[in-house]
């Protein structure tokens, strides 16, 4: 394996491999950085033009599509309050706010250097210890998979806002709306109204890009603003009094890796996950949880660290089993095919040279992100700020659009993004917190998919939920989970309780 890992790297090492990263982590932070437009395409439109290259080179390229777009994915979350992919969402809850406050390129630097931490922290596991954690994943069955969607789900409780009841009924349209498309289980159709252009289910891209983006738009049109950002105020330039970009973030890094890097593993879960509960326990173990969603640099660490460290760890089932867990996995697979590469374990026997030269680009690209991203992207695009909404809004909406257009080649999903974006436009003027509602929506499909199927195995035998380990070990941290949900629920009908009474003691 050492011989191996070393005739690798000196052939990643050549300057045309080094090319090749660099200018794939370029792409990838431009692709990242169009809202709409995520890595799953980027590296879908690439394919095709690495047909006559050098496997190596068109790994790299792959590589540093994968990890730019990561952090790509940051900038409009943190500039525009617009996530680009469904990882980005946790992004926004406290980068935007921190670009409100004049703070966008301390935030984009947070945002590079703990998806470059993250995206180093993957490669690495995928490198040492790739073969015994796909094993693990062995281990999982319809039942685990239930029981990690609850423990998603569950995290809602802490994702509430200020009003549970709104929380609560965001989640439940969230879930609701999973259920749109074929029945996995049966084929019937559920919910299309006729609309067989939702046979597949609403897709998320549309959904969240309508939601973030045109409800976005619709805000700053109704503000109308002539004048943007003054280069003054937006302070590109590093605020020494802040002291160093991550002080006091490695618990925070060290907690969201190990999420990203678990959840990775975990085939069908995906980065949007990670980011969400990488966020969470972030804000659960937080002294001042209440700072959370108002401008926290350790949400936006967070949230982007726990992203980009799904991206090497999710490739572990592919490679060393032939299983992709996730969509940009079975592109990533599908690249190798092109090349003659067939992934699984036999690929470490013939093919040790590429494979483990692909390992070392995904650690060299992520390690780029912070010369690219830090000193780079964030004074390019930090600019956007500087530009008035009466500039932005037509600029977002064709880059929505053709994002959309792009990514589906759907008219339909136009109109649904519209849709999606006068229900975000009305869930901000009324209130009403937007993560339960994107949660229940990624999540409540695999709940429900996994649950009956492991109810179909077990022929409604409700205890086979319960019989594996890992399925034991789930269920008490979903214990853990619930516990701190009651005790919030506590504190809120207590400090609701002495207002009432004060208010009452005034009156008297």
């Amino acid at each position: 394996m050492l011989a191996a890992f070393t005739d690798a790297l000196i052939a990643v090492m050549t300057l045309s491999n080094l090319v090749a990263m660099v200018s794939g982590t370029i792409a990838g932070i431009i692709i990242g950085a169009l809202p709409g437009i995520n890595v799953t395409v980027g590296i879908a439109i690439l394919i095709p033009l690495t047909f006559g290259m050098e496997p190596l080179f068109a790994l790299g390229l792959i590589a540093g599509i994968f990890n730019g777009a990561s952090y790509g994915n940051a900038i409009p979350a943190i500039l525009l309050n617009v996530p680009g992919t469904p990882a980005a969402v946790a992004t926004t809850f406290d980068g935007h706010p921190m670009a409100q406050k004049g703070r966008s390129a301390h935030a984009l630097r947070i945002a590079c250097y703990a998806s470059a931490l993250g995206a180093i922290a993957s490669a690495i596991s995928l490198i040492l210890i790739a073969p015994p954690l796909a094993r693990v994943t062995l281990l999982f069955g319809p039942a685990e998979y239930f029981w990690l969607a609850i423990l998603g789900l569950s995290s809602i409780a802490v994702l509430l806002g200020s009003d549970p009841v709104k929380g609560l009924i965001a989640a439940c349209v969230g879930m609701l709306l999973a259920t749109v498309g074929i029945d996995q289980m049966t084929g019937a159709m559920r919910f299309h109204f006729g609309y067989w252009e939702l046979a597949d289910g609403l897709p998320t891209v549309v959904v969240l890009t309508g939601l973030f983006a045109f409800s976005r738009v619709l805000m700053m049109a109704q503000e109308g603003k002539l004048t943007g950002v003054s280069c003054e105020d937006l302070k590109l330039s590093r605020d020494k009094s802040e002291g160093p970009i991550l002080k006091g973030m490695l618990p925070t890094l060290t907690r969201s890796g190990i999420i990203g890097i678990i959840v990775g593993i975990l085939p069908g879960v995906g980065g949007n996950a990670a980011a969400l509960l990488a966020y969470n326990e972030e804000k659960r173990v937080a002294k001042d949880a209440e700072t959370f969603g108002k401008g926290n640099p350790k949400g936006v660490a967070a949230a982007e660290c726990g992203n980009s460290a799904d991206n090497s760890s999710s490739l572990i089932p592919m490679l060393t089993l032939g299983i992709p867990g996730n969509a940009i996995a079975a592109i990533i697979m599908g690249a190798l095919l092109v090349h003659g590469l067939v992934p699984g374990p036999q690929l470490f026997r013939e093919e040790p040279l590429i494979v483990y030269g692909f390992m070392i680009q995904m650690l060299f690209t992520a390690a780029i992100l912070f010369v690219l991203g830090g000193m780079v992207a964030t004074r390019i695009f930090a600019q956007v700020l500087r530009l008035p909404s009466v500039v932005l809004v037509p600029l977002i909406v064709s880059l929505m659009t053709i994002g959309i257009y792009t990514t589906t080649y759907e008219i339909m999903h136009l109109y649904m993004a519209i849709g999606f974006g006068l229900v975000g436009y009305f869930m901000i003027k009324l209130d009403f917190p937007v993560a339960p509602f994107v949660l229940g929506l990624i999540l409540g499909g695999v709940a429900e998919f996994n649950f009956r199927v492991a109810m179909r195995i077990a022929q409604g035998d409700w205890t086979y939920l319960f019989q594996n380990v890992v399925s034991k070990i789930l269920v008490a941290l979903l214990a853990l989970i619930v516990l701190t949900a009651l005790s919030r629920f506590i504190r809120d009908l207590r400090s609701r309780t002495r207002g009432t009474e004060a208010e009452r003691m005034t009156e008297e």
